[in-house]
């Protein structure tokens, strides 16, 4: 069973219909004990870092996330609430990933909103996928696909058991629902 974390913000019906669609028995949840019995958690978001930990300490979740010895998926804001802290709000995030969430530098528009390319150069994931958001994750080692934006935005990246998805694969069409599922199955380092 996967558990899509329920905290307050996020996009967790779209999210929970395109878990379903790949197969998967899936439930929206913040009970601590249908957390902890999950195969995997989706830890999903929309909106400001900020609130969002705020969200998540309200209902004692941080620390059952860091606890957590399974996959997790980040997805939009979720992937960012993963590192360990952001320049939205400076806020500290869940520490799951290595680095800071800081505000996109680039000679265009921010936010990042729209159709972008994603660029995978040991994996074949090179397709258009849809973005939203202002801020992005560092550029490093666990990066697995990222998109030019006048800069290099991870949008996908992978430690071990964390996967973090930056894009909307819920809006992403047929490629999104195959990258969703590949995270899902394990990623991408073992491919």
């Amino acid at each position: 069973m996967i558990v899509i974390v329920d905290y307050g913000l996020g996009n967790i019906h779209n999210v929970k219909r395109a878990v379903e669609h790949l197969g998967y028995d899936v439930v929206l949840s913040r009970d601590p004990k249908t957390i902890q019995s999950a195969d995997q958690l989706i830890l999903p978001g929309v909106g400001h870092f900020k609130d969002a930990m705020t969200a998540i300490r309200q209902y004692n979740l941080d620390t059952l996330l860091q606890q957590y010895d399974k996959p997790i998926v980040g997805i939009c804001l979720g992937m960012q609430l993963m590192y360990e802290g952001s320049e939205e709000g400076h806020e500290t995030g869940l520490g799951l990933l290595k680095g800071q969430i800081t505000e996109i530098q680039t000679p265009y528009t921010v936010p990042h909103l729209g159709w972008n390319n994603l660029i995978a150069p040991n994996a074949d994931l090179t397709h258009d996928v849809y973005f939203v958001h202002s801020y992005q994750a560092p550029m490093n080692d666990d990066v697995v696909a990222y998109a030019d934006y006048g800069t290099r935005i991870p949008g996908i990246v992978q430690h071990g058991r964390y996967i973090g998805i930056q894009f909307h694969p819920e809006k992403s069409g047929e490629i999104g629902l195959q990258i969703l599922a590949q995270a899902l199955k394990g990623g991408w380092q073992h491919a």
